[in-house]
C-alpha cells in the first residue's frame, strides 16, 4: 500500500509532494499528461521554443520568495527585466525548468490515467493504467472541473467546488524576422490580452529571430475555444502582427495551442478542502487564485495538513 497518492503532477502536486518528503513521508505523483509542470509549460517546435503558458511569476509571500530563490541559486529560473524595471522570475532555459527544480527527487509517474476510484475498508482504491493501487490518503491537484468525474458527481466535495469558474485561453506562438518593438504588453480589454517576446528572456535561443507569445482574452478564447488549431492561428496572427507592426510575409512560424483550464476566475476562496476523515484532499491554484504562488500556497498547505494529521494519529495510537 502506498500511504499517500497525488494525482496531477502541475506546481501544486509537485509543492504538496515536496513538503512531504521533506519530513520524511513518500508520496507518488501520477498524472496522465508526459509533462510535469500543469500550465507552466514549454512548447518545442523546429528548433525553437515557447512558454505558452505561465510567462512568469512574482512571489507575494516570503516562503515562496525563498523558494524562487532557490531555484534561481540552483540554475532552473532567472529574473527578467525590460530596460526600465524588473519583470520577474522565469525558468531558464524555459518556463518548465520551474517544475524540474521543484521535482527533483519527486516519484513522479507520467502517463497514468487513473480510470476509476473507489473507497472500501478505509482506503482508497484507483485503478490507473489497469492496474490497482491502494492508498490511505489521496491527494488531487486538477482543475475543479474534473473533479467529479474522478470521484463523483454526488460526493460532498464536488458540491463546495460548483462555485469555483475557469476560462479557456488560447495562445499563439510565433517566430518572426526584424527588430522586436517592445517586450511586453498586457491588456485584459484587448482581444489579445498579452503579448510577450518570449526571445528576451534568459536562455532562449532563437536563431537570430524574435519569438512571440500571445494569449488571447477571455472573450475571445470563448468564442472560438471550438476551432481548430490552424483556423485559430488564422484569428490571432493578424491581430498580432498589427501589434508588432509587421507583415505576415515576416513571419517565418506559428503555431497554436488551446487551454481549457486557462485561467481561474472565480477561485474557492480557501487554499484547500478535505473531507471529514482527513483522507480525501483537493487542492490547485484555483483554491485562491491564478498564478504560480497560488497553486504552491494550496499544495503546501494540503501538505501541512496531512503532516499535521499524521502526528494526530500517532497521538492517538499511543505511539512516542
Amino acid at each position: 500500500m502506498t500511504p499517500i497518492i497525488i494525482i496531477g503532477s502541475g506546481i501544486a502536486g509537485l509543492a504538496c509532494a515536496r513538503r512531504l518528503v521533506e519530513v520524511g513521508l513518500r508520496p507518488i505523483i501520477f498524472d496522465k499528461g508526459h509533462n510535469i509542470g500543469g500550465r507552466v509549460a514549454t512548447k518545442h517546435a523546429h528548433g525553437l521554443q515557447f512558454d505558452h503558458g505561465a510567462q512568469y511569476v512574482n512571489a507575494r509571500g516570503e516562503a515562496f520568495a525563498t523558494v524562487l530563490g532557490g531555484l534561481v541559486n540552483a540554475g532552473f529560473a532567472a529574473s527578467w527585466s525590460d530596460k526600465t524595471r524588473r519583470l520577474g522570475i522565469v525558468g531558464t532555459p524555459g518556463m518548465s525548468a520551474l517544475a524540474k527544480g521543484l521535482s527533483a527527487g519527486l516519484d513522479i509517474r507520467q502517463g497514468s490515467q487513473v480510470t476509476k476510484i473507489t473507497f472500501d475498508n478505509n482506503s482508497w482504491i484507483l485503478k490507473i493504467n489497469e492496474k490497482d493501487y491502494q492508498t490511505t490518503r489521496l491527494v488531487i491537484t486538477i482543475p475543479a472541473p474534473q473533479v467529479p468525474a474522478l470521484i463523483g458527481i454526488d460526493h460532498p466535495l464536488v458540491t463546495k467546488i460548483g462555485t469555483v469558474n475557469f476560462a479557456p485561453c488560447l495562445t499563439l506562438m510565433i517566430a518572426v524576422q526584424g527588430k522586436a518593438p517592445f517586450i511586453i504588453y498586457n491588456n485584459p480589454e484587448n482581444p489579445l490580452s498579452l503579448v510577450v517576446q518570449n526571445s528576451s528572456k534568459s536562455g532562449r535561443s532563437s536563431g537570430g529571430l524574435s519569438t512571440w507569445v500571445a494569449h488571447a482574452g477571455v472573450a475571445m478564447s470563448k468564442n472560438y475555444l471550438a476551432k481548430k488549431g490552424s483556423e485559430i492561428v488564422d484569428l490571432m496572427l493578424p491581430l498580432l502582427c498589427a501589434e508588432l507592426g509587421i507583415s505576415l510575409g515576416q513571419v517565418t512560424q506559428a503555431t497554436a495551442h488551446r487551454w481549457l483550464y486557462g485561467c481561474v476566475t472565480t477561485p474557492l476562496g480557501k487554499p484547500f478542502l478535505r473531507n471529514k476523515h482527513s483522507n480525501l484532499y483537493l487542492g490547485g491554484d484555483w483554491c485562491i487564485g491564478s498564478n504560480i504562488e497560488a497553486a504552491w500556497t494550496s499544495g503546501t498547505a494540503l501538505a501541512n495538513d496531512i503532516i499535521y494529521s499524521n502526528s494526530e494519529d500517532r497521538k492517538g495510537s499511543g505511539s512516542t
